[in-house]
């Protein structure tokens, strides 16, 4: 176990300071919840930048699956 923190009465917590400072997460930052077979997977999304995104679409094909592809993070 890296660290433990405790649910609020208003169901909130807080991310402890090392797994913050680990994971560059920043107030404002989005964690994406997903349930597993093993439990609960809390993971944080990154901001993308316009240098991450640079290159990823093509001028040709289908726009929308492109944006789809990209938002999964599959592209």
């Amino acid at each position: 176990m890296l660290s433990e923190t405790k649910i609020s009465k208003g169901f909130q917590t807080v991310i402890p300071s090392k797994i913050r400072k680990i994971y560059k997460i920043n107030a404002g930052d989005i964690l994406d919840w997903t349930d597993t077979e093993d439990g609960i997977l809390v993971q944080p999304r990154k901001k993308r930048t316009l240098q991450d995104i640079t290159g990823l679409i093509k001028t040709e094909g289908d726009a929308v699956e492109s944006k789809k592809l990209v938002q999964k993070g599959l592209k």
